[in-house]
């Protein structure tokens, strides 16, 4: 079996908040149907607690970081699922089972394992 990264991109809110009750309970719906399959999963705060860090120069450079996120955009990454299938096309009906793909988007990448 091979290992996925399913990277979900919708708006950026709080997930933990009442109003979006609704929308959190289809994604607990995903994980109890998909439990088999995903290895890990999170959800993301919102964009605005991020930090971004860049080093001046290269390694042993002046450190900056930046509060807020990377690029403002209209949908932020809020979250991830580690997903095992049999291949690129299993997981992708997985990743299209998840709430992020029907008003935001998914990202699927395949996940390079060290030996």
């Amino acid at each position: 079996m091979a290992q996925y990264l399913a990277l979900t991109y919708t708006a950026d809110v709080d997930w933990w908040a009442p109003e979006q009750a609704e929308e959190l309970a289809e994604y607990r719906k995903f994980g109890v149907e998909y439990a088999e399959q995903v290895k890990a999963s999170a959800v993301l705060h919102p964009t605005a607690t991020a930090t971004v860090v860049r080093v001046e120069g290269a390694r042993g450079g002046p450190v900056i970081t930046t509060d807020g996120p990377y690029a403002e955009t209209k949908e932020a990454l809020t979250g991830y699922y580690l997903i095992e299938a049999d291949d690129l096309e299993a997981a992708v009906k997985i990743a299209a089972e998840i709430p992020a793909a029907w008003g935001g988007a998914v990202e699927v990448r395949p996940v390079i394992i060290a030996k």
